[in-house]
């Protein structure tokens, strides 16, 4: 074949050898990389090129599985899978196997980046393995078509799929039936539901239902604004401050009085349960760019003497602190992206005692902890599936100032 011809189009078959980084899978074929989406290690695959990357790589979907894995299962969502709604690309893989999965991922990106040979297990949340690690999504975003039909994206496009049901969905959400209704001149649709049963929705943007949910979380009430931030598994809040207040205990180095802080802090869930934990007299700061979210913060913290919430990007907010927290401990829970150089240099220069960094994307952390890690210990890190039925995972690092 002419080495400049695409491949778009083409069909082939591949056998998949290990799963990579966004839920995709590898094989190769005549000396390219294939990466495939609804696959399994070990399967066999006929599959179709929709996409030539060059450079020795293209993508491609599966049209035939030849010879299946023991792994795969009937798609949890009737409507998901090869080239229906979005948002469910594990969903044709046993549980136990997709923390599997998600374990090679995390253990192939902390060695590449951080030079770290550890495997860690990817623990279940509450529930997940009784019921399949269905209906945990608290917060759903749909889409609605011309016509004014309501649903998800179809997967690699802005197609609305019409779907029957939301299986990811926590009952209180199922039961508005917003995939059932019609919509005219409507974009996009965002439904939260709290575990306490206020249900809210935005309907571009327009807040409608409940004005605040209000949640619970590591012995705190916490009051979220119409559309601000909050964990999408129903239990990741407990699960996440349970995990961090553990960290904190192990370290032993918490000094209440110390200048510490919970960086991208957004409605103050870790500054309260720790509070919760370890005495109201805690001295903390938490910074969060997000206005709405700081006022949320603001109003769920008041009753802590010595916390403030200062609404500013990180990295500016650290910019002037040039001296350093000594004593300090850090909670850090940033965007997919990652704290990145800059914030990560900039927390070198304060050396806190403890660093508790709570990453959502294995690959983020893992470029982070190589270099905290000339300075810090890795003193614990632990893995949880709070997305079940999708790529994603949140991990949670535990460093200590050498």
């Amino acid at each position: 074949m002419n080495k400049t011809e695409s491949w778009v189009g083409r069909s082939f078959e591949v056998a998949i050898e290990k799963v990579a980084h966004g839920g995709i899978f590898v094989a190769r074929h005549e000396g390219r990389v294939v990466f495939v989406s609804h696959v399994l290690p070990g399967e066999r695959v006929k599959v179709r090129v929709f996409e030539d990357g060059g450079k020795g790589f293209c993508r491609a979907e599966p049209i035939e599985i030849l010879e299946p894995s023991v792994d795969r299962v009937p798609h949890i969502w009737a409507e998901g899978g090869v080239g229906g709604a979005g948002g469910a690309e594990f969903g044709h893989i046993r549980l136990a196997r997709q923390r599997e999965l998600k374990a090679d991922v995390l253990e192939e990106a902390l060695d590449r980046f951080a030079g770290l040979k550890l495997r860690v297990a990817v623990e279940a949340a509450p529930g997940d393995d009784e019921n399949n690690g269905l209906g945990y999504r608290s917060r759903i975003q749909l889409h609605v078509d011309e016509q004014g039909f309501v649903g998800p994206y179809r997967e690699r496009s802005h197609e609305v799929v019409r779907v029957k049901s939301l299986p990811l969905a926590t009952e209180d959400i199922q039961e508005l039936e917003f995939h059932h209704k019609n919509y005219q001149s409507v974009g996009k649709i965002e439904v939260m539901a709290s575990s306490t049963g206020q249900v809210q929705w935005l309907i571009d943007k327009k807040l409608q239902g409940d004005e605040r949910l209000i949640e619970r979380a590591g012995g705190r009430t916490f009051r979220i604004t119409g559309g601000g931030f909050w964990q999408v598994h129903r239990k990741a809040p407990d699960v996440l401050t349970s995990a961090v207040n553990d960290f904190i205990e192990k370290a032993g180095v918490l000094k209440l009085s110390a200048d510490n802080l919970d960086l991208y802090g957004g409605v103050g869930l870790f500054t309260g349960t720790i509070a919760a934990k370890f005495g109201e007299s805690l001295r903390m700061t938490t910074v969060e760019s997000f206005k709405q979210a700081t006022a949320d913060a603001t109003l769920n913290l008041k009753d802590l003497p010595n916390v403030k919430a200062v609404c500013e990007p990180v990295e500016r907010f650290l910019a002037p602190h040039k001296d350093e927290t000594g004593e300090a401990t850090v909670v850090l829970d940033p965007p997919r992206s990652g704290a990145g150089g800059k914030v990560v240099g900039q927390l070198l220069k304060l050396a806190p005692k403890h660093i508790v960094y709570v990453a959502c994307d294995p690959i983020a952390l893992a470029r982070d902890l190589k270099t905290l890690m000339e300075h810090y210990d890795l003193a614990g890190i632990r893995s949880f599936d709070l997305f079940p039925h999708t790529h994603h995972l949140e991990t949670i690092a535990s460093l200590v100032r050498k």
